[in-house]
């Protein structure tokens, strides 16, 4: 199932608040009354068909919904992500469509985020309009959508929709900076070939030049905010450390030799801000599980209270009003599922709003637990083992999941999908294989053009520390995944055929020449996309060669074991083609493939139906090839 909440959010006067609902069997943008009897019914925000991604209040207690639609791009066998928002008042009335008066968004992707919303104008916000040049040739060639597109700062207005170019940007603009009240501060640059982030500071009409430096290392990385003094800039940085930190860049003197914050093992994730200023007010990383640094004596102190008051979950903040005085707070562990709380800090009462999954109990869920190992080659790699509850970790069948990205990584806490095996009987094991983001540019950096090799090394390492240990029935292995962990999926079941009894790919990518040649007609040959996937996978161009070696899709005739492959028919990820290449070599090879196609889902399982399916599809072929 879809959980019942996510995004959970105060509107400024903190009388109600927000958060995306599964309703229908798709995500619902929904509004509730604080305080409102338990039952009552929120007001459904109307999304006709599309889908909701993602929600946001505005100043003046309006909610802005981001939506989402796929459409088959006319001409062309390919299909489109078109992003658009609304703006709707806290009781549901008066619904506009922003930025309306750009008819021409129609044919473009909208990529809307909030940059300032405490303007001195209560009902405008201010976000940027990232135009791309989606022109079609054919299949076969390929633009380069930065040669013609400039990302302007546009003043919105939430209650007429429209909206105005309130700053100029160029083809090179990636990020615009405010203090909060809408005054301009900064603007981020990235140049191509090769990419470096360019920083200009905003002095008296001028646009002054303020440091550059290399965006390809610092992937992920970039000016994030103004510090809460609104004296500096804060940026995430490598640098000379191994991991990415928080710094400060002096907006007068350039000066940055000041570290917000830094962990000597883990990258800063992400700057926590304050969602009605922006201002930078604290830091994000992961260790096993998420961690939350405040710079401020105030937010330490909630944060400490919050960790007191639920000892033994990960807890923190999600959403403050302008007041600070109510809160809502989210509780999780990996046998609590991420439940939602309402703080009101004036009578220090916290009541329980809505449990993401109400119908799961601890009882039904898994103990997970750190499971490091060593790779061959001696890198210690970062793992998690969840275990099926009321069993002993001995001679079990086990679900080998790696993560997507695969520049993300898996962390101690409720996964929904490692908890639906593990409460079927399966031992699952996460590995953090190099490459995977948190660890350090090291540890990211192992992981470069390692697809299908080291990286895949690092998995099987996995699997034979588990038989090793005894916790594995060597002939009860199967390896699942979705998206990159698809790939790797398949992958172990092509180049280590005999530590696999069956493998499932969702999303999963099976031709790396394939793959990479549709980012570049996608996206253009010398975009950020391409420049990213080319460092990470290789080039089509140049390493084809390699590529070919490391494809699924063209090593069919190793596969010993039964496949499974799903996907949905609107990924503009990664296309279904992927999976069709797969199936088709598979086929043709007389191995043992099935192959379900979910009309009308994404990359990421949006929609009930098809989750609740592939989980069921996936659960009857576990059952046939390893028992449980």
């Amino acid at each position: 199932m879809l959980p019942n909440m996510t995004q959970a959010k105060l509107a400024p006067d903190g009388q109600h608040f927000a958060a995306v609902q599964a309703l229908n069997g798709k995500p619902a943008a929904v509004i509730y009354k604080v305080g409102a009897p338990p039952g009552a019914k929120p007001v459904v925000v109307p999304s006709g068909e599309s889908t909701v991604d993602s929600i946001d209040w505005g100043k003046n207690d309006r909610l802005i919904v981001r939506l989402k639609t796929n459409e088959r791009i006319y001409g062309d066998n390919r299909i489109r992500t078109w992003e658009r928002s609304i703006s709707v008042k806290a009781d549901g009335s008066d619904l506009v469509v922003l930025l309306k008066n750009f008819p021409s968004l129609r044919n473009n992707t909208d990529d809307v985020y909030i940059v300032d919303k405490d303007l001195d104008d209560p009902d405008s916000i201010l976000m940027p309009l990232f135009v791309k040049n989606i022109v079609f040739k054919s299949y076969y060639e390929y633009y380069d959508p930065y040669e013609n597109f400039r990302m302007d700062l546009l003043k919105v207005n939430l209650v007429t929709g429209e909206g105005h170019i309130y700053a100029t940007g160029n083809y090179k603009t990636a990020d615009w900076i405010t203090d909060g009240h809408g005054n301009l501060v900064a603007r981020l640059e990235l140049s191509l070939r090769p990419l470096r982030h360019q920083l200009f500071v905003y002095d008296h009409g001028d646009w002054k030049p303020s440091g550059e430096y290399d965006a390809e290392a610092d992937n992920g990385a970039g000016a994030v905010g103004l510090t809460e003094d609104g004296k500096a800039i804060a940026q995430l940085r490598h640098d000379n450390r191994d991991t990415v930190a928080l710094i400060r860049h002096d907006l007068v003197t350039g000066d940055e030799s000041k570290v917000l914050f830094a962990d000597p093992k883990y990258d800063v994730m992400a700057p926590i801000k304050d969602e009605w200023t922006g201002r930078v007010i604290g830091a994000m990383y992961a260790a096993d599980a998420f961690e939350y640094e405040y710079f401020d004596e105030e937010n330490q102190a909630l944060q400490a209270g919050l960790k007191k008051s639920f000892p033994g979950l990960a807890v923190h903040a999600t959403s403050m009003d302008r007041a600070k005085d109510k809160v809502i707070v989210a509780v999780q562990s990996p046998r609590t599922p991420p439940t939602y709380y309402f703080l009101d800090r004036t009578t220090h009462v916290a009541t329980k709003i809505l449990s993401a999954y109400p119908q799961l109990t601890e009882a039904d869920l898994g103990e997970m637990k750190p499971y490091p190992y060593t790779a061959r080659d001696g890198l210690e790699i970062p793992a998690y083992l969840t275990l099926p509850p009321g069993k002993a970790p001995k001679n079990l069948p086990i679900v080998v999941m790696p993560h997507g990205g695969p520049d993300a990584r898996d962390v101690v806490g409720f996964d929904w999908w490692a908890q639906f095996l593990a409460n079927r009987g399966y031992a699952v094991l996460q590995p953090n294989y190099r490459g995977s983001k948190g660890y350090g540019r090291k540890f990211t950096e192992a992981g470069l053009q390692q697809w299908g090799l080291k990286m895949q090394d690092d998995i099987s390492d996995g699997v034979k520390k588990l038989i090793a240990d005894g916790i594995a029935d060597p002939k009860r292995i199967c390896i699942v995944g979705a998206s990159y962990g698809g790939y790797a999926a398949l992958a172990g079941a092509t180049f280590t055929p005999d530590l696999y009894a069956c493998a499932m790919s969702f999303a999963g990518v099976s031709d790396l020449n394939d793959f990479m040649f549709t980012q570049r007609s996608d996206t253009g040959k010398d975009s950020q996309g391409t420049s990213f996937w080319r460092s990470r996978v290789g080039s089509d161009w140049d390493n084809s060669d390699k590529l070919k070696a490391t494809s699924p899709a063209l090593h069919a005739a190793q596969v010993k074991c039964p496949i499974l492959l799903m996907h949905g028919e609107g990924d503009t990820t990664v296309r279904i083609k992927q999976s069709m290449i797969e199936y088709e070599a598979l086929k043709d090879a007389g191995k043992d493939v099935r192959f379900i196609r979910f009309n009308g889902e994404d990359h990421y399982l949006n929609f009930a139906d098809t989750r609740i399916r592939m989980l069921k599809e996936l659960e009857a072929f576990l059952k046939k090839n390893i028992g449980n």
